[in-house]
């Protein structure tokens, strides 16, 4: 028996983006007539594109667009695989056609077991009847037979926490409630493969951390599991391998590490902010800063860093006179979202000679372990020439952070718990009677 539970080659899916139809240079809306039409004479259109006629009604490349092009990829049976990218890269549409809830457009796919989905919120369900029925409903669709549904009914209740409701037709459950349901029945019917999208997106942090206690189990399990998420720290958590989309193709696969950091560093967050219009500084402003840039220990341009690893911030200056810049101070605070100072990085804190500039430059900053934990922090930056300040500037500019492997462990900062922030170096040790026994956590 083959090892792959999933095999993708040269999907492909194509949109019509509307109802639109060019007339004279304008777009307008299609009539009924237009839309009947169309569709009667689409097998023709297909026979003539299948003899390799491309005339005018076979091709409108302004009026469609490639969700998915020209994708290719396998999925072992037991692989965790993370599925990320940009808002609009493909990724829900590749969980759509995997789930068979639309067709693909181009390519094949064999997929080796029993799919179970989550792709929505209470997709599947049916408003009018009881949670009772809608988990025997969905798992009848998953292809289980009464008996397996019997079986894990009750651990599917307690895990969706709707034991009073469960007799309630699920129109009447507010939002959490669907989730909680949809998700217990996906996770708990023995399917060998689970498709989920996005489903840390709804919920409150308790039950995000049970989903993905609940996912890690399903990994154990031996089962094959999609994840699509934009919580890179879950998506690191508990997936081996990844896969990147980028407007509708497969840009990298490999090592779920090696992908989250690709990603981000290709974001689109800026990796340069411009300091020259900034009007709210203080400062006799001889010398002013110019732009701040972030990089990486290579000194590589990236978008977003990861805690534990080299942080690289350069701020770039210029003075108005053509002279060297003497008995200089240069500062760098790191800010939470409240404000708060978290540490701060100075010339003067880490050398005890004087400082001078040429009239032009760069400094940079190196913070060799980021000692952040996942979120989005403000710089401030402060230049001081001879006792005097020249420049000044408040949240100068942002830094964008994920979890990384801090201490080495192998492990990241759990998703939900308290006290975000700064990662400090600590160890723990077991004290009995007069023995320590010393155990480091790095």
């Amino acid at each position: 028996m083959s090892d792959i539970a999933i095999r993708v080659e040269n999907l492909g899916k194509q949109y019509r983006i509307g109802a639109l139809q060019k007339n004279g240079g304008h777009y307008t809306y299609k009539s009924l007539r237009d839309s009947i039409a169309s569709a009667a004479s689409a097998p023709f259109r297909a026979a003539r594109a299948l003899m390799g006629r491309n005339d005018s009604e076979t091709n409108h490349d302004e009026d469609t667009i490639w969700a998915l092009k020209d994708v290719s990829f396998d999925v072992k049976h037991g692989d965790i695989v993370g599925v990320i990218g940009r808002n609009g890269a493909g990724k829900s549409t590749l969980l759509k056609i995997l789930s068979r809830i639309t067709e693909p457009t181009t390519g094949h796919i064999e997929i080796r077991g029993r799919v179970g989905s989550l792709l929505e919120v209470g997709t599947g369900f049916h408003p009018e009847l009881t949670g009772r029925d809608n988990v025997y409903l969905n798992g009848s669709i998953l292809g289980m037979k009464n008996a397996e549904i019997a079986k894990n009914f009750d651990a599917i209740v307690a895990f969706a926490e709707v034991e009073k409701f469960i007799d309630t037709p699920v129109k009447h459950y507010s939002s959490g409630m669907y989730l909680r349901l949809a998700f217990a029945v996906a996770a708990h019917l023995q399917t060998e493969i689970l498709i989920v999208d996005e489903v840390l997106a709804v919920g409150d942090i308790g039950f995000q951390r049970k989903c993905l206690g609940k996912m890690g189990e399903v990994a154990k399990q031996g089962r094959t599991v999609l994840f699509v998420s934009h919580n890179l720290p879950a998506i690191s958590n508990l997936c081996v391998a990844g896969m990147l989309l980028d407007q509708g193709r497969l840009t990298d696969i490999g090592e779920i590490s090696e992908i989250v950091r690709r990603y981000v560093t290709t974001s689109s967050a800026d990796i340069h902010t411009d300091l020259s219009l900034r009007t709210d500084r203080k400062g006799i402003g001889l010398a002013r800063f110019t732009e701040v840039s972030i990089h990486d220990l290579y000194g590589g341009e990236q978008a977003c860093s990861a805690s534990g690893e080299t942080l690289a911030v350069r701020l770039h200056y210029r003075s108005s006179r053509d002279e060297p810049l003497r008995n200089c101070r240069v500062s760098l605070s790191l800010h939470d979202m409240f404000g708060q100072v978290l540490f701060l990085c100075s010339t003067e804190l880490t050398s005890s000679e004087t400082v001078n500039l040429p009239s032009s430059g760069i400094v940079q900053f190196t913070i060799p372990r980021l000692p952040l934990t996942e979120g989005q922090y403000s710089t401030t930056v402060f230049l001081e020439v001879d006792r005097e300040v020249q420049d000044w500037i408040e949240n100068a500019s942002k830094l964008n952070v994920v979890d990384g492997d801090f201490y080495g462990s192998g492990r990241l900062y759990p998703p939900g718990w308290k006290g975000k922030g700064v990662l400090v170096d600590h160890s723990w040790s077991i004290l009995t009677g007069s023995l320590a026994c010393l155990t480091h956590t790095r």
